[in-house]
């Protein structure tokens, strides 16, 4: 994806005319869609989660064949204290009938204001009457990470979504804390069950990893606390 792209998905997103958190359109055979949040079902679970009070948004192209290609920004980089960060990919997905099917693509992670910033990452999955369940491999010198995901939709009994995600970070350089102990891997985790209510969206969320105390230093995972956390976040989609 081209930056003169990026900026052309800034400016529709900022136009009075956008008054839905997504837009789509057809042109041609493709299906077009462009929005503040991400499109893309397995891809959703593994790009950068926004940042808060970022300006975000993306756009995704797909075709009836299955190939789809998109990006999306994490951040803008429009605010003096954030950096403009792109997550661009590409993939395939194929359902076999309404209740079964697959997914697989790549993604690319970059932060073009920065240098040595950029990584890739290898997802996949299978989708199973509404649960979907997936991967990936993120290739990066300075921490390699593999990463499980389990997005089990709507629960009938509670009436909330549940959405697990796992990973392992291996360390391109073992960190040294303070104790002179060195840390070359870690795990994080997390559980989040979130439902619309009143207009707002509702996310509880528990995070957690193995390291703690000093450990927390070497931390640079996929929650945004190294020890046990829980958060509640409420948010309200404007456009």
């Amino acid at each position: 994806m081209t930056r003169p792209l990026l900026m052309l998905t800034a400016a529709l997103l900022c136009s009075p005319a956008l008054h839905a958190q997504q837009i789509q359109r057809q042109l041609g055979d493709f299906d077009f869609k462009l929005g503040t949040t991400p499109s893309r079902s397995m891809a959703q679970g593994l790009i950068s989660p926004s940042a808060v009070g970022a300006f975000h948004g993306g756009l995704d192209l797909s075709h009836p064949s299955g190939w789809y290609i998109g990006q999306y920004a994490p951040s803008m980089g429009m605010t003096p204290d954030s950096t403009l960060r792109l997550d661009s990919y590409l993939g395939y997905k194929h359902h076999f009938d309404s209740t079964l099917g697959y997914e697989v693509g790549l993604i690319h992670y970059s932060q073009p204001k920065l240098t040595d910033a950029d990584s890739y990452a290898l997802y996949g999955g299978i989708s199973v009457m509404g649960s979907r369940f997936g991967g990936a491999w993120r290739d990066n010198p300075d921490n390699r990470t593999g990463t499980l995901f389990a997005d089990f939709g709507r629960l009938p009994l509670f009436d909330v979504d549940l959405t697990v995600k796992v990973a392992h970070h291996s360390l391109g350089t073992p960190f040294t804390i303070g104790d002179g102990s060195r840390v070359s891997g870690f795990s994080d985790w997390s559980l989040e069950l979130s439902r619309p209510w009143l207009g707002l969206d509702l996310n509880l969320i528990y995070s957690n990893s193995d390291l703690s105390g000093g450990g927390c230093d070497a931390y640079a995972g996929i929650n945004a606390y190294c020890e046990s956390v829980v958060t509640l976040k409420a948010q309200r989609n404007f456009f």
